[in-house]
């Protein structure tokens, strides 16, 4: 309870402005994916339902990312893992560690050792690999995985009751650009507009501060949160501080969460724990000896036993020992065998010497000790083992936190940023930096005397801070020219995963028509500032080519009165564009060490206030002396000349030229939506069957059944009961014999011949089910309007507040309405309960509408009315007259449920009105107003009724009666 308190005050939602003008509040929903190799976790918010994670169809908050395909069908989750016991070949799990990568990368040899009875091949055209199905079909690890999120997304509108469209999606911070591209057009093959790729940790690090914001304050806070999962364990160290942050002209202080340092490794989880299990239990079988067959041999053997060497793998972290049993696991042959931990643990010994190897590195590039690390957090599902905690807490020497929900923590802080980058909601700000794992540079060669030098320019650092944008300037290319962009430096990653990220080279970006802009610009008098390259590394860590241009200055002049605009306007666009004078030396004429070379230009996204309120006033003191001296210069009868310095940029055609693993182009891409699309359609044509022919099978059993009770039996001819019944049984007998396999559509068509030949039992039925109740109240409005009736008479001898017509008119109804009632009850005992219905619900109920609005009229008149005003002669008697004068009866209406299932008429309720003496009406009207009132009722042509303006006054004046 608690937690939901907290959830509800940390993000307050309402729906946008623009969705409610453009009506489209129905898709307000925004959700986030947490994919894992194992498992994938939805969550979403909606409005009125903060940060919850979205179930299953199975009502369950976790799902396997698991994706199975056998005879035409696809499953998911749990029912691909149970096609995976028999037909391992044809389901596909653990697919998120194969993007972007090729068939000689260490993790697709891993992939191919540890699940050896998949045919992956390679792709040769974009360097990446594929999986081989059947002969002529083949899944590429992006359609797979998107597959997998658009189940997903169909939980999240499940649970949203909506359309969800926009997502946040988390990735391990490890991932590379080649990794990163591959997901978000996974994304985009399941139809998910992606708001950001969020790193898991960064995910972790703000679901923990969103719910500590009290605690947060001036002072940094350091924390580091271990994660291990299924395939990977990343350390990472992030800061938690209030910063004051300067946005659309306003100076805010918003909690920061910063991440300083990661460490991981990418092969160290649960799987290869499991594997190491499973290759233990199958060995034991094998040394048993029951059969000649190997069970390394036989592929359902293996995934039976990968199976059961999960499930141990968990009851160990809680019990000391466990049996492994299986039933058939090869020739018939059952197995059973006790593994304690011990056992397991001795198997993983090298495993868990690896624990703190991460930590270790993320300590390393934040540059920091645990003497300031406040706490030591525990996330992901392979942190419960006790021997992980061992190892680990023998490294950190500190206590650790088991404060946050292993399993949910980075999907919900998912949904958060979700929210936050969202049009239709709302959050408290809690601004995230994330981090460059892989420096980035830029390689380019370089003429110096006569001689090619080839140049490398870091253009983000280890550790570096984004969303950021930079930019490099290239000083001395007259010529066209290329240039690279590559991995910098990774000596604080381990060998193993250097090699896993691939290729280092990322891009070739070859550089057009600079001669002609370098003429151009010369012929204008201009001089050359340099080209310029703007990268931006986004908030998904994608870096992206802005563009490429040259940046020229030329000299003009104007007059003094001129001077002060426009100097200031050439300063700024010069120091905008060419940065500093110490970033933009000549390339050629001196060549210090690689480490002091600053290229780059950085454009902070957050200004510093403080640095920008001195500016101002720098700005301002200048002006008032720019001001002062053009004024001691007016008297000169002409006006000099100055200077004035001009910026000119002029765009350079770029051609990049992604290299390693590339995405699907524009027609692979097709195709492969396409194949998702008929998989797709394939799915909801079956459930539309298997939903047809569930409502035949229902409807049938339920006809039967009904006609066997005794009024059912009364309210059918025995025509009608022998058709029916008739019906039902060819029915039942087609489907078990020949319709099992029909259409959806035959099923539908048989399903509505059934229920018209039903509709007018079953119609008879519930008017007489519904009947007694509709009477009932409309006896109850009888004696009601009846009671108000003569009230109304007794009113009208002492004042004018009703005429003689509206008294003569309520009567008469009241009295139809009687001889309407006195009718339908004599035609119901006299007619069989089989016979047709002359008088239906809906028409007592739309008869109890037509006295409902008579007496409805006559309430509202008498609410508004108010005694003449009568002359000062008579204000003694006005007095008495107030004092004990006559009031109007305390009229109350109760509304009749909507019996008809075809006509839902709007339920009216009377307003209360003070009553003569002690005497109260109460339960007098019972309403059901049908639209077809409108037309048939008459209402009296003296309506007294005020403009409101009249009213209000006159409620000033007069007591409530």
């Amino acid at each position: 309870m608690e937690t939901t308190c907290v959830k509800m005050s940390a993000i307050t939602l309402f729906v946008a402005v623009i969705a409610a003008l453009i009506g489209q509040s129905e898709e307000i929903a925004v959700m986030s994916i947490d994919i894992g190799s194992e498992w994938m976790k939805v969550a979403i918010v909606s409005p009125g339902v903060p940060m919850e994670i979205a179930l299953n169809k199975e009502s369950k908050r976790k799902t396997p990312a698991t994706i199975a395909f056998r005879d035409g069908e696809r499953t998911f989750g749990e029912d691909a893992q149970v096609v995976g016991l028999r037909f391992p070949q044809s389901t596909f799990s653990y697919i998120l560690d194969l993007l972007g990568k090729s068939i000689d990368n260490p993790m697709v040899k891993l992939y191919s050792k540890r699940f050896p009875y998949h045919d992956i091949i390679a792709d040769d055209e974009r360097q990446t690999i594929a999986f081989k199905i059947y002969e002529n079909i083949t899944h590429t690890p992006e359609e797979l995985l998107a597959q997998i999120l658009h189940k997903g997304k169909e939980f999240a509108e499940f649970s949203a009751g909506q359309k969800v469209n926009e997502a946040v999606i988390t990735v391990p911070g490890y991932f590379n650009q080649a990794e990163r591209r591959a997901l978000l057009q996974a994304a985009e093959l399941a139809k998910i507009k992606v708001l950001q790729l969020i790193n898991d940790y960064t995910a972790v690090a703000l679901n923990y501060g969103i719910f500590r914001r009290k605690e947060i304050n001036d002072s940094v806070q350091y924390v580091m949160f271990y994660d291990m999962g299924a395939s990977s364990t990343t350390a990472t160290v992030v800061s938690y501080q209030n910063v004051k942050t300067k946005e659309k002209g306003f100076v805010e202080t918003n909690p920061h969460v910063n991440i300083l340092g990661v460490g991981y490794d990418r092969t160290l989880g649960g799987l290869e724990m499991q594997i190491r299990l499973q290759n233990y239990l199958a060995k034991e079988f094998d040394a048993l000896n029951k059969t000649p067959n190997s069970v390394f041999n036989s592929p359902r053997a293996m995934a039976k036993l990968f199976k059961e060497a999960g499930r141990v793998k968990n009851v160990l972290s809680a019990n000391a020992d466990h049996y492994a049993q299986i039933e058939g696991l090869i020739d018939d042959y059952d197995f059973r065998l006790q593994v304690t931990r011990e056992t397991f643990e001795s198997i993983c010994s090298d495993l868990f010497e690896r624990v703190s190897n991460p930590v270790k590195i993320a300590l390393e590039t934040s540059a920091l000790t645990m003497d300031v690390i406040s706490q030591v957090i525990l996330v992901g599902a392979g942190t419960r083992m006790p021997k992980i905690q061992e190892k680990l807490m023998e490294y950190v020497k500190t206590d650790l936190s088991k404060n946050m929900n292993t399993d949910e923590s980075a999907a919900l802080g998912a949904v958060y940023k979700a929210a936050d980058l969202s049009q239709g909601f709302k959050v408290k700000k809690f601004i995230t930096k994330d981090a460059v794992i892989f420096p980035i540079q830029i390689v380019f060669d370089r003429n110096a005397d006569g001689k090619i030098k080839q140049v490398r320019r870091t253009l983000f650092n280890k550790m570096n801070a984004y969303p950021q944008k930079k930019i490099i300037t290239f000083n001395k290319h007259n010529e066209d020219f290329e240039f690279h962009v590559n991995y910098a430096e990774l000596d604080h990653l381990p060998v193993n995963e250097i090699d896993a990220i691939g290729n280092l080279n990322l891009s070739t970006i070859k550089l057009t028509g600079v001669a002609e802009a370098l003429e151009k610009h010369s012929k204008e008098g201009a001089e050359s500032k340099g080209i310029k390259a703007h990268f931006n590394l986004d908030d998904s860590g994608l870096l992206n080519l802005i563009n490429i241009e040259l940046v020229s200055e030329k000299t003009g002049s104007t007059t003094e009165e001129e001077e002060g605009t426009f100097s200031m306007l050439g300063s700024t666009i010069s120091k905008l564009f060419a940065g500093s004078d110490n970033k933009e030396k000549d390339e050629n004429t001196e060549e210090p060490p690689k480490e002091n070379i600053k290229p780059v230009h950085e454009e902070p996204e957050y200004p510093d206030p403080q640095k920008e309120s001195e500016d101002k006033s720098q700005s301002k003191n200048q002006t008032k002396l720019n001001e002062g001296k053009a004024g001691n210069k007016t008297e000169k009868s002409e006006k000099e000349k100055k200077p004035v310095i001009v910026t000119i940029k002029e765009p350079i055609k770029a051609e990049e030229i992604i290299l390693g693993s590339k995405t699907l182009d524009e027609k692979k891409f097709s195709e492969s939506a396409e194949k998702i699309h008929h998989l797709d359609q394939h799915d909801r044509e079956k459930t539309r069957r298997e939903t047809a022919l569930n409502n035949l099978e229902a409807f049938v059993i339920d006809a039967q059944q009904k006609l066997e009770t005794e009024l059912y039996i009364a309210a059918a001819t025995s025509g009608e009961a022998e058709k029916i019944l008739k019906a039902c049984a060819e029915i039942s007998e087609w489907l078990y014999e020949d319709g099992f396999d029909a259409t959806a559509e035959i099923y539908e068509e048989k399903l509505m011949k059934l229920q018209k030949l039903t509709s007018d039992v079953y119609e008879r039925v519930f008017e007489h089910k519904e009947r007694p109740e509709v009477l009932k109240g409309l006896v109850s409005m009888l004696n009601g309007s009846s009671m108000f009736l003569r009230n109304m008479r007794n009113i009208s001898q002492s004042n004018d507040m009703f005429t003689q017509v509206e008294i003569e008119t309520l009567e008469k109804v009241i009295n139809e309405t009687k001889e309407y009632h006195d009718t339908i009850v004599k035609s119901f005992a006299e007619t069989p309960l089989y016979e047709p219905i002359k008088y239906k619900v809906r028409d007592i109920a739309n008869k109890m509408a037509l006295l409902d609005r008579e007496v409805k009229y006559l309430v509202n008149k008498a609410k508004i009315w108010r005694p003449k005003p009568e002359t000062t002669n008579n204000t003694e008697n006005k007095t008495d007259q107030a004092t004990n004068g006559t009031q109007l009866p305390n009229v109350e209406s109760t509304s009749v449920p909507n019996t008809d299932p075809d006509t839902q008429s709007e339920q009216s309720n009377q307003e209360n009105i003070e009553e003569v003496g002690d005497k109260k009406l109460e339960n007098i009207v019972k309403t059901n107003t049908t639209d077809a009132t409108e037309d048939t009722l008459n209402l009296p042509e003296n309506d007294h009724s005020k403009t409101n303006n009249e009213q209000n006054e006159e409620d000033e004046k007069h007591q409530e009666l």
